[in-house]
């Protein structure tokens, strides 16, 4: 038996991994309400682990909160020369690390996780398939513990291809629909382009630092052998920010998780939440000592959050399906996340990761609960009137959309306003406007959070009703297994900020010293000097923002409806870009699935699909974009596949000259080579031995 919950660690992954395989080789047999317990109740046997562990290591004295516990030898020992010509013995272990980070990344995997299951009992209950959606949600659950609890960058990949493969499994479950099949083989295929980097990361880390620990990593990052800006440190850290974009969904890899909305609800709320989009963040998290020694890396990690959050969101504004609406929320709150990762700020995005599994998950959550009070229902174009019909759902909701949206006292407000403050104070040896850019974009993407969060609200449950008489006949609120979890992560959705309070309000920030160990800092950074004044007049500039949001949505869907379609009309063409997201699908399908550049013809061009990204300068888009794309084609056909093949037999034709000059196929030249063979034996022999004696 285990000393302690500590030494336990392993259980926390190996229950729903031992339900999941009871599930896919005799769920076909349980009863569903067998099938419920096992389930749940393995997942709900981690969180209860996973809090045990939590507690004790709030025990322990700051630095002794580490402990690895190590089950056998992967790959064993193996001598290999690192790149800084040193020798080392190479091998890995399959083991969990135990620390602050993990810790907390555990605690909301199985909590939220656990809440994801039981509100699947009752959105599932009449769906076929039902022990192979719960086999493959604690599949899920087991890789992502894994994930988290990895104590190697080798271990980490597995749970991260492990998640990967679940995502497509569980978006693609009803997979008779060819629109979730589509979907599942979309997230799998742009994950692994992510993952090609990741996986060279991981290989670059192994041939410098001779080791996949992240304790022997961190140790040696600590010697001082390695300068910032190494280039062998900044090659490593690109590479896995590389797997970070496409398994968080960031630029340009975001294009896989709003299609992910085809699986169930419960999956999108699991995916969104609290397993896969958050892997990317807490992967640069865990890898921040090489993050700290790489600053051209972090400027890129902190730009690339921010362009994605404001991009991200200006698709929220205008999307009509609740589902791709939450879907573009996700991406852009996880650029936040990864902006305060490049700002240097580790703990600010686990902190936000944290608030934001609560609130999302309810958002999520709700949107299935009115999905299945309309009838499959998703567009909120046919929503309106449901405050009174579904008041548990509509008031959770409500305070949900207040959260994201930033208002204090509610867990969002503490989680955004950190990110945005350490944007603008940081000063990591960036020019001044760096970070007071990318502020400004944080708090643009704040106020259009705002908005398009209460533009849903908005016309999903205020106003009148817009349903056919049949569905509002049939209106009804979901059962306490779906309502239930909505309450109680309403109420972490309230105080699950009050951990980190900042200095400012009176707070300590303890979620921020909670982690201070795993995040120490590997190189003196410049800190701007700004007065608790400053950040108050900004943290109170950031709630009006949030105000101003839901005051423009209320007066333009409610008051003035009429508003958003004069808008439209009077910039159809910018509504109709940023409607049709940007055409970045159809590109990408023409360019890398159905387009020349893989070898294809084009045949007809872009048929249906007027790209105008260049009307501007009197060229249709569509035509051009043909053009270029035939061009390209037949310059890489002809000069670098035909080109190599060429090259190379060019080669082998001049080396292989002499012995061609000679094999000609004619055999009287073949007798005459042989005769005159014959006749310098000869001469060389009447020379040595009879004329030279």
């Amino acid at each position: 038996m285990p000393a302690s919950f500590l030494d336990a660690v392993w259980l926390v992954p190996l229950l729903p991994a031992t339900s999941a395989w009871l599930m896919l080789l005799v769920g076909r047999r349980l009863s569903r309400p067998a099938i419920s317990w096992l389930c749940c109740g393995t997942v709900f046997g981690s969180f209860l682990i996973s809090v045990g562990i939590f507690r004790e290591l709030l025990r322990l004295p700051e630095a002794q909160r580490l402990k690895e516990v190590v089950l056998f030898t992967w790959v064993p020992s193996m001598p290999m020369l690192t790149e800084l010509k040193t020798a080392a013995t190479f091998r890995v272990e399959w083991g969990y690390l135990v620390d602050p980070l993990s810790a907390v990344m555990i605690l909301v995997v199985t909590g939220v996780g656990f809440l994801i299951h039981v509100y699947s009992v009752g959105y599932m209950a009449h769906e076929g398939g039902y022990y192979r959606y719960f086999g493959y949600l604690n599949l899920f659950m087991f890789m992502m513990l894994t994930l988290v609890l990895a104590n190697t960058f080798l271990l980490m990949f597995v749970g991260w291809e492990g998640v990967g493969l679940c995502s497509y499994l569980l978006i693609g479950f009803w997979f008779l629909k060819k629109s979730a099949a589509d979907a599942g083989k979309k997230a799998f295929v742009v994950n692994r382009v992510g993952d090609a980097g990741f996986l060279l990361g991981v290989l670059l880390v192994a041939t410098t630092f001779g080791s996949l620990r992240f304790v022997d990593v961190n140790a040696a990052l600590a010697t001082g052998q390695f300068m910032a800006g190494t280039p062998a440190i900044v090659a490593i850290t690109l590479c896995l920010f590389i797997g970070a974009t496409g398994k968080s969904a960031q630029l340009p890899l975001y294009v896989w998780l709003p299609d992910a909305m085809e699986g169930p609800t419960p999956v999108s709320a699991l995916i969104h939440a609290a397993t896969m989009v958050t892997a990317g963040v807490y992967m640069v998290a865990r890898a921040n000592g090489l993050y700290q020694l790489a600053p051209q890396t972090l400027l890129v990690v902190g730009t690339v959050g921010a362009l994605t959050a404001i991009y991200a969101a200006s698709m929220g504004m205008v999307q009509n399906d609740i589902k791709r609406v939450l879907a573009y929320s996700t991406i852009s709150q996880l650029g936040y996340m990864f902006l305060a990762c490049g700002m240097g700020a580790f703990a600010a995005g686990i902190f936000h990761l944290s608030t934001h599994a609560y609130f999302k998950a309810l958002l999520f959550l709700g949107s299935g609960a009115v999905i299945h009070a309309l009838a499959g229902e998703q567009d909120i174009r046919k929503m309106g009137g449901l405050w009174g019909r579904l008041p548990i759902t509509a008031k959770t909701f409500f305070i949900a959309a207040l959260a994201i949206a930033g208002i204090p006292p509610l867990a969002g407000f503490f989680s955004k306003d950190e990110i945005l403050w350490r944007t603008f104070a940081n000063d990591v040896g960036h020019p001044l406007s760096v970070p007071m850019i990318l502020w400004g974009v944080g708090t643009a993407t704040a106020l259009m959070t705002a908005f398009y969060m209460f533009r849903l609200v908005s016309l999903t449950f205020w106003g009148q009703p817009r349903m056919s008489p049949e569905v509002e006949h049939h209106v009804h609120e979901a059962p306490r297994t779906m309502t239930v979890p909505l309450v109680i992560l309403t109420g972490l959705s309230i105080v699950g900020g009050w951990v980190g309070i900042p200095a400012v309000l009176g707070g300590g920030n303890r979620f921020e010293h909670f982690l201070a160990p795993v995040f120490a800092p590997r190189v003196e950074l410049a800190a701007g000097e700004h007065s608790h004044a400053l950040e108050f007049v900004l943290m109170l500039l950031a709630v009006v923002v949030g105000l101003l949001g839901i005051v423009l949505a209320y007066f333009s869907y409610l008051k003035r409806p009429e508003i958003p379609g004069q808008l439209v009309r009077r910039f159809s063409e910018l509504y109709r870009l940023v409607y049709n997201k940007y055409y970045v699908d159809e590109i990408y399908s023409r360019v890398f699935v159905e387009g020349p550049v893989l070898g294809k013809a084009m045949g007809s061009g872009l048929a249906g699909f007027d790209l105008r990204v260049v009307d501007g300068l009197g060229v249709d888009g569509s035509a051009w974009l043909t053009r270029f794309t035939s061009r390209l084609s037949i310059w890489w056909d002809t000069w670098i596949v035909d080109g190599a093949v060429n090259l190379l037999a060019w080669g082998v034709w001049v080396l292989n000259w002499p012995t061609r000059a000679l094999q000609t196929g004619q055999v009287q030249r073949y007798a005459l080579w042989m005769a005159a063979g014959v006749a310098l034996l000869l001469f060389y022999y009447v020379q040595r031995y009879i004329l030279g004696s």
